[in-house]
């Protein structure tokens, strides 16, 4: 039954959180209530800090672990753009029109504030602690991930017209949108068994949220000063 309420909570959000209602603040807002239920439902299933990687210890180790990850994170991106075909990437059309303050806004409180926290104390947090006690780490990292990588479905729907690499890869129109979503799915679900590892590995759920908002916020800030700080040659 916790499993299934916790099924439930993250069908909901995913529903109110890619509908055409609400904005940036909404979405936070939305994302902050889910984790607070996530969590009552974990306490109610009998998880501890510990099981979730929030203990004292597993925060100092995951804060270890959080500068490096988010170093090398940013190394890859800015090798990327300095190559003329790696710029591609960062040409994204959900990014470059926003403004210096609203880059600030999706890089320091929507992206940590409501993707992050969201997304790891759910897939890494909660449903692998609950899967894991029940069935073992395979089945927790296997079953997470997959979930994880439906949960991407709905927002990828339109991920080949705002984002040119993507675009270019999987074509621009109504065409590309299938090949462009199974392919998104796939990528997050690979995306969740390297972030599940990593829980496991460091013990802790501040090292998947701090590899996880690296990607994110420095994508968000990166694709909107590519096309002003590195120009197409």
């Amino acid at each position: 039954m916790p499993i299934v309420c916790v099924a439930a909570v993250l069908v909901a959000a995913n529903l109110i959180n890619n509908s055409a209602a609400g904005g940036p603040v909404a979405y936070v807002l939305t994302c902050a209530a889910a984790t607070a239920v996530l969590l009552l439902i974990a306490r109610w299933d009998g998880l501890t800090a510990a099981d979730l990687g929030l203990d004292a210890a597993g925060v100092r180790r995951g804060l270890r672990w959080a500068p490096v990850l988010a170093g090398t994170v940013l190394l890859v991106y800015l090798l990327l753009l300095a190559v003329p075909a790696g710029r591609e990437v960062f040409t994204d059309t959900r990014a470059a029109g926003l403004t210096g303050g609203q880059v600030l806004w999706q890089a320091l409180v929507r992206v940590p504030l409501g993707t992050v926290l969201l997304e790891e104390t759910a897939f890494r947090g909660v449903l692998w602690a609950m899967g894991r006690r029940r069935h073992g780490t395979g089945w927790a990292t296997a079953v997470s991930s997959l979930l994880f990588g439906l949960w991407h479905l709905l927002p990828s729907r339109g991920l080949n017209s705002a984002n040119a690499a993507v675009g270019t890869a999987f074509g621009g129109g109504p065409a590309g949108v299938g090949p462009t979503v199974a392919v998104a799915v796939l990528a997050m679900t690979g995306a969740g068994v390297v972030l599940c590892e990593l829980r496991r590995r460091s013990g802790s759920l501040v090292a998947p949220a701090a590899l996880h908002w690296a990607v994110n916020g420095f994508g968000y800030a990166l694709a909107w000063a590519a096309p002003r700080w590195w120009p197409p040659v």
